[in-house]
């Protein structure tokens, strides 16, 4: 029986808690069928959510249909949980978004969809209510294709829908005009690639049209293929009515049985499987599970265990910040710890604690999140909080690279750190690496330096708002053989992240709506004046006599409000919906400054300047003084080249420009996937430091590979797209290890009229060469180009391109080699590799002869 897990995700009030309560009742999982008015759905048991009437929590039910498990997972519809929602994406196989017949796609419908791409999720949608809506199918369908995706189909017409299956891609169309039929394995491959959106209609409430989306659930959908090593994803944390502490993961290779040690801290106590509120024990789960783990006490949502490296940053966060009022006499820091509970299950909440203005600050989507939490507060901790009316969460970046410098070094106290900041994509967050060598400052010290850049959010010197969108780099440092102790790098670091602050170029950034704007014609000219205002931005997508329709942008502190404005100036003709799309630099920096009145200098708790010692004493040194005192020389010199490697703390590949300009002959511009924003780099060229020796870039002949090693050929049988997804994973984790420029070529010269791409995945390159030019061709031509430049070596089995590849000057490598090497760089085998290889001899041998040893 195969394994699915499902979400069903949409607007609030579609009725997915109905579709799912008919499901359930439809399978023979329950016998009688809950309502959501009446407060006794299945899932629904949350005494506020039977209250409210709504989903406030995500929750999973097991059902078996034909030859499949599905668990079904109900997310929340209401915008203000919508970060609840998106956290359980990552662990999702399958999406099922509902649609209301009576409204049609909302503009959190159009988010939700966003996010199913943005995870790459294969998707089915489903259109409720049809038993009351006054619009008709094709109407519907029609406003699906326009909003959502063109490739959206009526599979319940199946006189017709063959003909628009045909249209989703080209290989479709070719086997279409030449059976004039399709197998259901390839409708099947077509949806989990996202070629293909099949679409149900029917009534939940009415039991109408759920047996169909039963079927083609079961029909069409596969399960995938999971790696034999353990891993899993950590997607939710909740506590059960004793408060124990439950951890929601997802298995993603392998097993996990009961005692099994996760990490060297934490061990499995208890796993159990949820359907509903009740649950049953197991001693063993496996790939394709969902379970929630008793035991763990430091794991938290968003975390990615065992091989499992690819949890992504979450698209979603709460805009507006409120201050937590307590109750006279109660205590601000006890309450902060409790509040880091609460944090640990909704990481979202973002918890500060100000302890100068003894003030607890919280980050919330909208009123009805701040009931909801009011109450969890007096259930949980017993006391009666409020918050104060909210205000924008602000964030801070950097326009250009700067080094910061941060010395601490009271009597018997030392340490120096210099850290180069550097702006990065909008939305790509904060990413920490180091490029220090091991002989300047020791590898432990190296890592708690980028404990400590990791472990706190860093407040910006204007607004004092949290930084993002930067790379910061360690550089050097220096610590002193007896003085040093653990706590002294703290500070330097902490002081040089704000010294390096307050040297560079530092921007507001502000939270951005993204608005769709309906007015009668004669308002026009008065929506687009408010717009204009409001320091919007506009295109105009449709104008007739009556209507004309409006899309944009626009600052949500200048717009929030605007929806019952619209409805004043229209006379209740007009339609305003928005959602929130990120970030931006803002256009009234002084504005923003002036009405927050922060003062970096007086901001006790992130001070601006270092701590240096003269005459047995320690004195302050302003930031602006520093570098007068500094004991390191300046590092980053912007005129100038220098020298620089070494180790990597997150995922990101150090780009170079020759290696660039010949992607870009080839291909164009470098994109980036839509899952890595996190990792962004930024594309303002700043300098690099060059090398001693060559580096090492490893081109990898994709399909080659794939076909060489069993694993892969095995997955490659049954799914080629899971093959090559796989080896991606394998040579991610090895090139973290390795530190090379690697890039895996894969052969598309058989697809008509492809122009070729070049996709940055994580820290490595991927190439899908253009028609009529196969992966040999590619690597031919970029080891002539890249020889001089670094140390190429291939990896090939191709007994003829070997040949080439070593009269152009590379190194060759076969894939059984490549296999064998890849197999011993791990973090276990990795020191005693290289200390048991022969030093005359060339890499390649040493690694086959190591395994022969073992």
């Amino acid at each position: 029986m195969k394994k699915i897990t499902i979400g069903i995700v949409a607007h609030v009030d579609a009725g997915k808690t109905t579709l799912t309560e008919s499901i359930l009742y439809l399978s023979g999982n329950i016998k009688k069928q809950g309502r959501v008015d009446n407060g006794d759905a299945f899932l629904d048991y949350n005494k506020q959510e039977k209250d409210r009437g709504i989903t406030i929590f995500s929750k999973q039910a097991i059902i078996d249909w034909n030859d499949t498990r599905f668990t079904l997972v109900d997310t929340p519809g209401h915008i203000d949980f919508s970060t609840e929602m998106e956290r359980v994406l990552q662990i999702l196989d399958y999406a099922l978004v509902v649609v209301n017949a009576n409204d049609g796609v909302q503009a959190h419908t159009e988010t939700i969809w966003n996010l199913l791409r943005h995870y790459q999720i294969p998707t089915f949608i489903f259109i409720n209510k049809m038993d009351i809506s006054h619009i008709s199918r094709n109407q519907l369908m029609n406003a699906i294709k326009k909003r959502l995706d063109e490739r959206c189909i009526d599979f319940s017409n199946e006189t017709t829908h063959n003909e628009e299956i045909a249209l989703c891609n080209e290989e479709l169309l070719d086997y279409f005009i030449t059976y004039n039929s399709f197998t259901t394995p390839m409708i099947t491959q077509a949806i989990s690639q996202r070629n293909l959106f099949p679409c149900f209609f029917g009534s939940a409430l009415k039991n109408k049209g759920i047996i169909e989306v039963l079927n083609g659930l079961s029909l069409y959908t596969k399960q995938q293929a999971y790696p034999s090593a353990f891993g899993a994803k950590v997607f939710k944390v909740t506590r059960d009515e004793q408060g124990n502490k439950l951890t929601h993961m997802k298995i993603t290779g392998g097993r996990l049985k009961v005692k099994q040690k996760i990490t060297d801290q934490e061990k499995v106590d208890q796993i159990r499987q949820y359907s509903g509120d009740k649950y049953q024990t197991f001693e063993e789960v496996f790939a394709g599970d969902i379970c929630a783990i008793k035991g763990l006490k430091n794991i938290v949502a968003g975390t990615a265990l065992g091989i499992d490296t690819n949890f992504l940053q979450p698209q979603l966060s709460s805009y507006m910040k409120y201050r937590v009022v307590l109750p006279e006499g109660e205590d601000h820091y006890k309450m902060f710890i409790n509040l880091q509970q609460l944090e640990e299950e909704d990481p979202s909440l973002r918890i500060q604690y100000h302890q100068q203005l003894q003030e607890i600050n919280i980050q919330l989507m909208g009123d009805i999140q701040t009931e909801v939490l009011k109450k969890i507060i007096k259930q949980r901790f017993y006391v009666d909080v409020t918050f104060d009316q909210g205000t924008i969460a602000y964030k801070e970046t950097i326009l250009e690279p700067v080094e910061g410098i941060g010395h601490y070094e009271p009597l018997r106290h030392y340490a120096e750190v210099h850290l180069l900041l550097e702006p990065s994509q909008r939305g790509s967050g904060l990413c920490f690496s180091s490029e220090c060598s091991e002989d300047i400052v020791s590898r432990a010290y190296q890592r708690l330096i980028l404990t400590h850049l990791a472990e706190k959010e860093h407040l910006g010197v204007l607004t004092g708002s949290p930084i993002t969108d930067m790379k910061i780099t360690l550089l050097i440092g220096k610590a002193h053989l007896e003085h040093t102790v653990g706590g002294d790098f703290r500070e330097a670091t902490y002081r040089a992240v704000r010294h390096g602050l307050k040297s560079a170029k530092s921007v507001i950034l502000e939270p951005y709506y993204q608005f769709r704007l309906e007015v009668p014609s004669d308002c026009l000219s008065k929506a687009i004046y408010d717009i204009e205002l409001m320091n919007g931005s506009y295109t105009m997508l449709e104008t007739t006599n009556q209507t004309t329709i409006l899309l944009g942008k626009a600052p949500v502190r200048k717009m929030q409000h605007y929806q019952k404005e619209v409805a004043t100036y229209t006379q209740g003709l007009g339609r305003f919906t928005c959602h929130v799309v990120g970030y931006e630099i803002s256009k009234d920096q002084e504005e923003i400054k002036t009405l927050i009145n922060y003062d970096s200098e007086n901001d006790i708790d992130n001070p601006t300047g270092s701590i240096f010692c003269k005459q047995g004493a320690g004195f302050n040194v302003s930031w602006h003084q520093v570098k007068d005192y500094m004991h390191l020389d300046f590092q980053y010199h912007p005129n100038r080249t220098q020298e620089r490697t070494i180790e990597t703390y997150s995922s990101n590949l150090m780009k170079d420009e020759e290696l660039e300009e010949i992607f870009k002959r080839t291909y164009g511009d470098v994109k980036v996937r839509l899952f890595d924003d996190y990792h962004h780099q930024t594309t303002e060229k700043v300098p690099v430091m060059l090398a001693k020796s060559l580096p090492e870039c490893l081109l990898v002949d994709g399909y080659n590979v794939i076909h060489a090693w069993p694993e892969l050929r095995s997955i490659a049988n049954d799914n080629l797209d899971a093959a090559r997804t796989r080896l991606i994973q394998i040579l991610s984790n090895y090139q973290g290890y390795k530190n090379c420029i690697l890039i895996i070529v894969f052969d598309a010269y058989k697809v008509k009229q492809n122009i070729g791409s070049l996709e940055q995945n994580h820290n490595i390159y991927i190439v899908y060469t253009k028609e009529s030019q196969t992966a040999d061709m590619y690597i031919e031509r970029a080891t002539h180009e890249l020889a001089s430049k670094y140390s190429v070596i291939v990896a090939t089995s191709d007994a003829l391109e070997q040949s080439i590849v070593i009269g152009k000057g590379a190194r060759r490598m076969s894939s059984r080699e490549l296999q064998l090497e890849v197999d011993a760089y791990t973090k276990e085998k990795f020191e005693e590799f290289e200390r048991k290889k022969p030093k005359s001899k060339v890499v390649l041998e040493d690694v086959a002869n190591f395994q022969n040893k073992k």
